[in-house]
């Protein structure tokens, strides 16, 4: 007799006032997107971006001899094995779908929707990924264990990573130092296992579940601060790796550098050693130079912009017209000017007090000393001369009289003379020659291998001094330098501003890949000093196969030690579904190369007003670790460049404007991936001339992410501005902030709107009803201690929830969820069954059925169990 089921489920009723249209984006994408980038696992040799393990790998290689005549090249490398269940079909690149449509291979990293679209032509269901031919099966990465079995086992779980490297030997001609090529060999080495995440964004490591925690660090590039006293500063120009520049100026206007935060040198010194040896050099760097032609006891000016506002020494007539321009003693103002261009005057005699305070550029026929005020009666002097000279204004130009100050100082007189200051203060005690202090300074800054100011420091540069380098340029050059020293001096005169490197546009974050990768880097470091002891000692050389000269031990004790016993590598809290997405999603400023709890201030643990919607002002631990260990908020993700961004909506005239993107253009004319306006995509589609619609595109909705540097320029409403059901605000001022400050502010002028107000906390602190009742150190308690509950046997929907319950949940991986629609066939206490929909398009070598096993009482982290 059937019985008709009792609904268990609880009824929930929503009493939200705001409906978010934007989902939460992947709790885990910060863990598994940053590791996917490092290890480029499913991408072919040719596509991966010179990012993660293949830089580390460019970077080391190719590896020499003492001699040159013996070398080791890097082509590419490979990890695990991918292959169908009978492993004749075999290679990453047939793991991949291909359209029928345009032919291309899909990326790995393109995530399907349901109508499957093309992302390059819009073609929907003509994806296809290639079968074996005997077994039916697709391509799969083969794994020795599953995750179950390493956890039981005690096992890593891990894949086996293989370089391929071409030796590539000569024969050199002692006499003439010319080489012939002996042979080239190229050869798959097996390098050794290298962890690989699980799904639930974890590392398997000797059988124990570990999280590698992100880090939040002071970000590569340049950066200016007070100094001690009232209009002191102090410019640093920060690595991503190498060497430390510091620019700073003392009491009498003498300005200093300050080499990897050692010896302390004059700034001509070190512009001196980049190339610039003359103080005529230096001084056209940063002063405007004005050319003096002496005429019939005259002093001329060449004509230029600066005459403008200059008093005329004669009369100046139209060479043509012989009309008279500007009179003797007359001011020249910036029409005169033009039409003193248009007759092509090229320079005018100016009266003598015009040239007060004017410095000689160089000396000048014993008159007057190069660097030195020029006096009147040395001014009378050079009326007479025959030959044009130059001469700059300090006190009148806006780097005021700091350089002059500083080569008055200084007693070298060329580039050699500072390169050897420089290396006599660094190696005190060493003998030098020339080419040993230019190797050595040369090293210091423009050695890739030894500094490397990255792609986020030349960003970051760019935006502060308002340059536009190619972001490719990993090594600083001469002129950089200039403009760093030039914006520090602007400083002075109330231009520019200064930084706070507790602000999230100062600070990134290192996830896991970047710390790998740093472990990595370590390891193939020392690898390559045996390699070189290898070529030098081994006998037989000739003979040698690639694979005898390589060692990966040192590099895979780099990596262990790193998942083994890094500060960063921690066991994974694993009391709660909520615990372990947290932990994942947990940004820390301790670690290698960030803070230590006792030299942190309070600065650094406080919140800032950048930290809105990025990182979350409740959570945080109580005690020593109280502000540097925090949480990323819900809607927050981590950009390329490692900087926490958060979306809004845009907003035009006072109204808040839907954006979509579109992932299949159906009758519409635009392309895939485009974003475009809700409200005028719907009214573009309409209907055909017999009446039917037309083929509506696919979209889904958008929103705009900024970085902390980015939202300063703007107006954000928050979330619960009030606005009407076409999307415009009712009030006519509204609550926004401005670059950190509230302010009521005039609805036309806002410009972006928050997304939602969950966006300002974490997932812990969203669970939490009523939160905005609490007092924020009840709420920290409270978004702490949900972390510590032990779940039940048998778990118990909340009777008030927050309706992120369900969310973290699915979130953290904890659950099954159902990979394609369908029907369930079977449920017992070990797995459940799945009949697939026939629409899912099943093979015909497919069951259509899908497996799902359930996990039964697995020990946890903490002693506990999970059990499905």
């Amino acid at each position: 007799m059937s019985k008709e089921l009792e609904n268990i489920y609880r009824e929930r009723v929503d009493f939200s006032k705001l409906k978010t249209a934007f989902p939460i984006p992947d709790l885990l994408a910060i863990q598994k997107l940053s590791y996917a980038e490092f290890l480029q696992m499913e991408l072919l040799p040719e596509e991966r971006k010179d990012s993660g393990l293949q830089a580390a790998f460019k970077d080391s290689f190719p590896v020499s001899d003492f001699k040159e005549t013996t070398q080791l090249d890097f082509i590419s490398y490979s990890i695990g094995d991918w292959e169908c269940k009978c492993g004749r079909l075999k290679g990453v690149e047939n793991s991949r779908g291909r359209c029928n449509g345009c032919g291309t291979l899909l990326p790995a990293d393109v995530e399907l929707t349901e109508q499957e679209i093309c992302p390059y032509c819009g073609a929907m269901k003509k994806i296809e990924i290639q079968d074996c031919d005997y077994c039916g099966d697709k391509v799969g990465l083969k794994m020795k264990y599953k995750p179950t079995e390493c956890l039981q086992k005690g096992y890593t779980y891990a894949v086996p990573l293989r370089l391929k490297i071409r030796l590539i030997s000569w024969d050199k001609d002692p006499e003439t130092k010319t080489k012939k090529l002996r042979h080239i060999k190229e050869q798959e080495v097996y390098f050794g296992e290298i962890p690989l995440m699980t799904e639930k964004g974890t590392f398997i490591f000797n059988g124990i579940e570990r999280v590698v925690v992100s880090q939040l660090q002071r970000s590569p590039g340049v950066f200016f601060r007070q100094g001690e006293g009232k209009g002191f500063y102090i410019g640093k120009i920060i690595p991503y790796r190498g060497a430390w520049v510091e620019f700073e100026y003392d009491s009498k206007n003498v300005l200093f550098v300050r080499l990897d935060r050692k010896k302390k040198f004059l700034v001509s010194v070190f512009l001196r050693a980049l190339g610039f040896g003359s103080d005529e050099a230096i001084l056209r760097l940063f002063y405007e130079v004005y050319k003096i032609f002496p005429e019939g006891g005259k002093l001329y000016w060449e004509l230029n912009e600066n005459l403008v506002g200059k008093i005329a020494g004669e009369n100046v007539v139209d060479p043509k017209s012989k009309k008279a321009l500007i009179q003797s003693k007359g001011k020249i103002n910036s029409e005169q000017y033009q039409k003193l261009k248009e007759c092509k005057i090229k320079k005018i005699a100016l009266l003598g007090k015009e040239f007060k305070g004017a410095f000689s550029l160089s000396s000048i026929n014993e008159l007057v000393k190069a660097k030195e005020e020029i006096s009147e009666d040395q001014l009378e002097e050079l009326r007479n001369l025959k030959e044009p000279f130059e001469i700059f204004f300090p006190e009148k130009d806006k780097f005021d009289d700091i350089i002059v100050n500083t080569l008055k100082k200084d007693s070298n007189k060329d580039t050699n003379q500072a390169l050897a200051e420089i290396y006599r203060k660094l190696r005190p005690g060493e003998p030098h020659t020339m080419e040993s202090a230019h190797n050595m300074f040369t090293n210091l800054f423009f050695n890739d291998k030894r500094y490397n100011f990255s792609r986020i420091g030349r960003l970051k540069m760019n935006i502060k001094l308002s340059m536009d380098r190619s972001l490719e340029e990993k090594t600083l050059s001469p002129l950089d330098f200039v403009e760093v020293i030039k914006y520090l001096l602007r400083l002075r005169g109330g231009e520019g501003s200064l930084d706070d490197i507790d602000h999230l546009g100062n600070r990134r974050v290192r996830s896991v890949g970047e710390l790998v990768e740093n472990a990595f880097r370590i390891g193939l470091t020392r690898m390559e000093r045996t390699i070189k002891e290898k070529m030098t000692v081994s006998s037989d050389l000739p003979s040698a196969m690639p694979q005898d000269l390589i060692n990966s031990k040192p590099v895979i004790a780099a990596l262990k030690e790193f998942y083994g016993s890094s500060q960063l590598s921690q066991f994974m809290d694993q009391i709660n579904s909520l615990a372990e997405v947290t932990h994942k999603r947990r940004l820390s400023a301790l670690g290698p190369g960030g803070l230590s709890r006792e030299r942190a201030g309070f600065e650094v643990r406080d919140i800032q007003s950048s930290h809105y919607g990025r990182i979350c002002p409740i959570e945080t631990p109580e005690g020593p670790n109280i502000g540097l260990i925090s949480s990323l908020s819900c809607y927050a993700r981590v950009n390329d460049f490692g900087f926490i961004e958060t979306p809004y909506r845009k907003v035009k005239n006072g109204k808040v404007i839907d954006y979509v993107k579109i992932l299949h253009p159906g009758a519409s004319s635009h392309k895939v991936g485009e974003i475009v306006e809700k409200d005028k995509l719907l009214k573009n589609v309409g209907k055909t001339k017999d009446g039917k619609r037309k083929q509506l595109p696919v979209i889904e909705p958008c929103c705009f992410y900024l970085t902390a540097w980015e939202e300063e320029q703007y107006n954000i409403a928050q979330a619960n501005a009030p606005v009407d059901e076409k999307g415009n605000f009712i009030d006519e001022n509204i609550s926004a902030r401005q670059a950190g400050n509230f302010k009521f502010i005039p609805r036309n002028q806002i410009n972006y709107m928050d997304v939602s107000p969950k966006q300002l906390v974490s997932l812990s602190t969203s669970l939490i009803p009523f939160l905005e009742h609490d007092d924020a150190n009840r709420a920290l308690m409270g978004s702490n201690m949900q972390r510590q509950a032990v779940p039940l046997l048998r778990p118990e929907a909340p009777f008030v929830g927050t309706g992120m319950e369900h969310l973290i949940a699915k979130g953290s991986k904890d659950v099954i969820t159902c990979k394609r629609t369908g029907v369930v066939e079977f449920v017992d206490a070990e797995r459940i069954l799945v009949r697939v929909d026939e629409k899912e398009g099943a093979k015909e070598y497919e069951l259509g059925t899908d497996l799902y096993l359930l996990i039964k009482f697995l020990r946890t982290n903490q002693n506990t169990c999970v059990n499905h």
